[in-house]
């Protein structure tokens, strides 16, 4: 098939989470499976087009949008077989992707209406190796900043006989992040005023961008089979609980996969020493690494404890700030906590430094992201810290058990399909879950890890190598998402070929 990815986000060119991990692995995994794959996302401001290897295609197009013509330029990248697409426009040259310091960019509706237009004009006028990619084409797009692009496609595009066969399927990361704006800025989308309307985009007198795209794509998919069952109901349906009943046949849970070459402990560039599941010894060497370029005693006989994400309370940080002076006192455990928060949520950073000015010799806070730092904290830590109030996937546990770090998690959305919880009799388990959102199950949770790490080491490091041992990557995912396109192209009549 030829697909097109469309994202706000798409690693390694521009991330702030696990959108743009999943963005930039799926591409490549569907091309290993003969697709031809183009993405399009935009050209921010911090993206070197020289590092990268970017050429301009010398494609302009004007897009009209808020009574102007607005010109995209685009830039291209060749990687894994993937022809990556970057339109570049002044709005987004920005010190941040939806908002910077000062708070969310109030123009983010106009931002990505422009992003969706730019990759309807691609797929017909950028040529690449043998021309555009074309109008039969699947267009795989991400969360509400995609939302417009089905909308722009019935609305402008096919009643001038343009993309007749082309397909969509949406994908939703995170359901909680809806592209809500004012009314009054539909007028900027160039679109008939029957667009405004409940079957569309409105939303309880607001504009509704996600809404739009669960209502006008051709099938739905989310990131976890958990999470597409949560979806449905009020707790975690976000408001949108109805709009997603009323699609669910349409409605894919598919866990994500992980990018296996980045995340393997067996030659990531990143870490001080390599190792296996059937070779644990690196694994040692990596935390004493990490305590000393931390400024933490180095030392085996302490759990070190880590956690890398976005400080959100979507991430369960206060079950964490809550939880963890009790463990620390108790156990004389090491934390190291790697994150920043939006403008709301920076008092979460300033909780973390308070955590570290009380126990320095236990507690590192790294407030900022780093790559090479969110690897070697992976690859270091015994155990990794994930109590979320809600999450459709999540990643991180997918790279801990990748490195054999085992993963303490509260069972919902992906983080229920990927962790199985420990059974020490047994001799099951890949981690340890908790159910209730509540800072002393949490606490309970790991004093248990915490004593199984202790007194039950060989146990322990089966629990390490079968987390390991699973096959994460997005090559056992994309079968599934090609299930999924093939009822999406039945929707249109677009042309696919039976695997």
């Amino acid at each position: 098939m030829n697909i097109v990815i469309v994202s706000s986000e798409l690693a390694p060119f521009s991330k702030t989470g696990g959108l743009g991990d999943v963005c930039g692995a799926l591409g490549p995994a569907l091309v290993r499976r003969g697709h031809r794959v183009v993405t399009v996302s935009p050209r921010y401001g911090g993206v070197d087009l020289e590092a990268m290897g970017a050429e301009d295609t010398g494609v302009i197009v004007g897009i009209h949008a808020a009574g102007w013509v607005h010109p995209v330029r685009f830039w291209r990248v060749r990687a894994d077989g993937v022809d990556h697409l970057l339109a570049d426009h002044a709005m987004f040259h920005r010190n941040g992707i939806y908002g910077d310091s000062q708070g969310t960019f109030s123009d983010n509706h106009l931002r990505f209406a422009v992003l969706s237009r730019a990759a309807l004009e691609a797929a017909r006028r950028v040529p690449l190796d043998g021309g555009p990619i074309g109008e039969d084409v699947l267009f795989h797009l991400h969360d509400w900043p995609t939302g417009l692009l089905p909308i722009f496609l019935e609305g402008l595009y096919r009643p001038l006989g343009l993309f007749p066969r082309a397909a969509t399927v949406l994908t939703i990361h995170n359901l909680a992040h809806q592209g809500r704006f004012p009314a009054e800025v539909f007028r900027d989308f160039d679109l008939a005023p029957r667009w405004f309307g409940p079957e569309a985009l409105e939303w309880y007198g607001d504009l509704g961008l996600l809404k739009a795209g669960l209502l006008w794509s051709d099938q739905l998919t989310t990131v976890s089979p958990t999470s597409a069952r949560e979806m449905l109901q009020p707790e975690q349906g976000f408001g949108l609980d109805g709009v997603l009943r009323h699609r669910a046949g349409d409605l894919h849970g598919i866990l994500n996969g992980i990018d296996a070459k980045i995340w393997d402990p067996t030659a990531d560039p990143h870490l001080p020493a390599a190792f296996s599941a059937d070779d644990l010894s690196g694994k040692a060497k990596c935390k004493a690494a990490l305590q000393k370029d931390l400024g933490l005693p180095v030392t085996a006989k302490v759990p070190l404890i880590g956690a890398v994400g976005r400080l959100d309370p979507q991430k369960g940080i206060e079950l964490m700030l809550d939880a963890l002076p009790t463990l620390i006192r108790e156990t004389g455990c090491q934390v190291v906590a790697v994150g920043t928060a939006v403008a709301a949520h920076a008092a979460y950073e300033h909780r973390f430094r308070e955590l570290q000015a009380t126990f320095p010799k236990n507690v590192c806070a790294y407030i900022g992201f780093s790559e090479r730092l969110a690897h070697r904290v992976e690859a270091g830590s015994d155990l990794f810290l994930m109590p979320s109030r809600f999450e459709p996937c999540g990643l991180n546990q997918m790279y801990s058990m990748r490195y054999g770090t085992v993963p303490v998690v509260r069972a919902t959305g992906g983080l229920a399909d990927s962790v199985e919880n420990v059974d020490i009799t047994k001799g099951t388990g890949t981690g340890f879950t908790f159910h209730w959102y509540d800072a002393q199950a949490l606490l309970d949770t790991l004093r248990h890890a915490v004593w199984v790490w202790k007194e039950r080491r060989p146990e322990f490091d089966e629990i390490r190598k079968r987390g390991m041992r699973h096959d994460w990557s997005w090559d056992a995912v994309v079968p599934a998402y090609e299930a999924v396109y093939r009822k999406a192209a039945a929707v249109r009549g677009l042309p696919t070929e039976e695997r």
